[in-house]
């Protein structure tokens, strides 16, 4: 009697470790995929508290939550603008925006500017949202303000417009980059990022806007 216990005993552990390998079989096929096909993570976006009965199409059917990018497979330019953002690495996903500031950084302001030669905020916006972003904006900065849903500091998310009165009225504007920062091209330093909890544009903020698809020319 007491063999017979034991081998069904072990035959439980068996069947529960064969389970819980084949769960996580399937778990990192599917990392596996999406690392080699978007750079993106996915994890059970919870884990069965008890039993492991049914694991394998527990996990298989649960839905996936994406939760950023592996550390590992960051680009030396993630970790560049992680740090510039006061974020981990493995959030900075949208590489096209960071690669297209990076493009431009440390291009001088020069009022009127569109080239790389010199740029002034407006036209800096209106490049940057329509190369990331797929929008064409106006060409001022009063009139970006005008076609824009308006957001408050707390609303705004990444892509979103931000706008400042720094020599009356709407007279400057920077994209938001999240976490309070934001990417402008400034007449001090050129194309660079700032902090809207910094002194100066604390005091010149204004408010945020958001591009809406019917708000504007969509960029084919």
């Amino acid at each position: 009697m007491k063999n017979l216990l034991f081998v069904s005993v072990a035959l439980s552990v068996f069947t529960v470790t064969s389970l819980q390998t084949s769960a996580q079989r399937k778990i990192n096929s599917i990392n596996d995929f999406n690392l080699a096909g978007e750079g993106i993570v996915y994890l059970p976006s919870e884990i069965k508290p008890t039993g492991f009965k049914s694991s394998v199409a527990y996990f298989a059917k649960k839905i996936m939550k994406p939760v950023g990018m592996a550390t590992e497979f960051c680009s030396s330019l993630q970790f560049k603008y992680a740090q510039l953002l006061n974020r981990n690495v493995e959030l900075v996903t949208n590489t096209s925006l960071i690669g297209f500031i990076d493009e431009w950084w440390g291009t001088r302001y020069r009022f009127g500017g569109t080239t790389k030669k010199g740029i002034d905020c407006s036209s800096f916006t209106g490049l940057l949202m329509g190369s990331v972003f797929g929008f064409a904006l106006p060409r001022t900065a009063r009139e970006q303000y005008s076609i824009c849903s308006k957001l408050s500091k707390e609303e705004m998310s990444e892509g979103d417009l931000v706008f400042f009165n720094t020599r009356g009225g709407v007279s400057h504007v920077g994209v938001y980059l999240g976490d309070g920062y934001f990417v402008h091209s400034c007449s001090s330093s050129g194309v660079t990022i700032n902090n809207l909890n910094e002194s100066y544009y604390s005091r010149k903020f204004i408010g945020g806007g958001r591009v809406e698809n019917d708000q504007s020319l969509c960029v084919n």
